[in-house]
C-alpha cells in the first residue's frame, strides 16, 4: 500500500485514478456527511453547484430529503441547514437523503468520483477508514485534503496524518514504506506534534478562526474528536455516499 496526500483537489494528479480516493474535510463537510450517515440519513448526496442541488433534490418529496448549503461558513437560502454536523440529528436527518453543497468539500469529491472506490473521512471516523485500508490493502491510496477556496489547510492535512499514523501502528509498514510522496511525511509530523492538542490546533488554523467568528467553537470542539463514529461513507454512484 502506498499513500499520496495532496493538500486540495486541484494538485491531484489529472491523468491517473487511485484505487482507493479518501476525500477529508475535517471543518466541516466530511464530518458533516459522517454524522449525518451515523444518525441514519439514507445516503449523503453532494454537488458543488448549489443551483444543481436545488434542482436534483426538488424531485425528492419533501418529508424524505434535506438540503444543506453553505459557502464561507454560512447558511445558503433556501436550504433546511447549512454545513454544521451538529444539526444531523437522528430526529432531523433519519430516513432522509442529505443535498450538500459546500465552499470545500464537495468540489473534493467531484474531482475524485471517477474512481473505483471513494470514501469520506474525517477525525471523528478515522478508524473506520482506517480498518477498511487494513481489510481490503488497496494498492495506492489518495489522501485528498479539501482546503480552503484552494489553499492548503492545517486540519485536512492533520487528518491525513492522522490516517497515516495509525496504519503505521497497525501494520508491520514503516513511514518510508508507506510515503508515495513527501506530504505524507508531512502529515504524520504535523499529526504527531499535535495531536493531543486538536482542538487548540484548529483555533490556530484559518479556516478554525474563520468559524470562530461565525461562533463556531461547538463546532470545532466537535470535529476534533477522534474515533467516536464507526461509520465509513463510501460512494455508490458519483455523488452519492453511504454507510458501509
Amino acid at each position: 500500500m502506498k499513500l499520496f496526500v495532496y493538500h486540495t483537489p486541484e494538485l491531484t494528479p489529472t491523468a491517473q485514478t487511485p484505487d482507493c480516493a479518501i476525500v477529508i474535510d475535517v471543518l466541516r463537510a466530511t464530518t458533516t456527511i459522517a454524522t449525518a450517515l451515523s444518525a441514519g440519513a439514507e445516503a449523503v448526496q453532494a454537488f458543488s453547484d448549489i443551483e444543481q442541488l436545488l434542482q436534483v433534490s426538488e424531485q425528492w418529496a419533501p418529508d424524505k430529503r434535506l438540503r444543506a448549503g453553505e459557502r464561507g461558513g454560512m447558511q445558503l437560502a433556501g436550504c433546511d441547514m447549512g454545513n454544521s454536523p451538529l444539526d444531523c440529528t437522528p430526529e432531523k436527518v433519519k430516513g432522509r437523503r442529505l443535498f450538500i453543497s459546500t465552499t470545500n468539500g464537495t468540489r473534493a469529491l467531484q474531482r475524485v468520483q471517477e474512481g473505483p472506490i471513494v470514501l469520506a473521512a474525517a477525525l471523528v471516523n478515522r478508524q473506520a477508514t482506517v480498518q477498511y485500508l487494513l481489510n481490503h490493502q488497496p494498492e495506492t491510496v489518495w489522501l485528498v485534503g479539501s482546503g480552503w477556496e484552494g489553499s492548503y489547510s492545517l486540519e485536512d492535512t492533520v487528518c491525513a496524518g492522522a490516517i497515516a499514523h495509525s496504519l503505521v501502528e497497525k501494520t508491520n509498514y514503516s513511514e518510508d514504506e508507506l510515503a508515495g510522496n513527501d506530504e505524507v511525511i508531512g502529515a504524520l509530523s504535523l499529526y504527531q506534534k499535535w495531536q493531543n492538542q486538536l482542538l487548540e490546533m484548529f483555533h490556530q488554523a484559518s479556516h478554525g478562526k474563520r468559524l470562530l467568528r461565525l461562533d463556531g467553537h461547538a463546532d470545532l470542539k466537535y470535529c476534533a474528536q477522534t474515533d467516536v463514529l464507526d461509520v465509513l461513507p463510501i460512494q455508490q454512484e458519483p455523488g452519492v455516499l453511504a454507510k458501509l
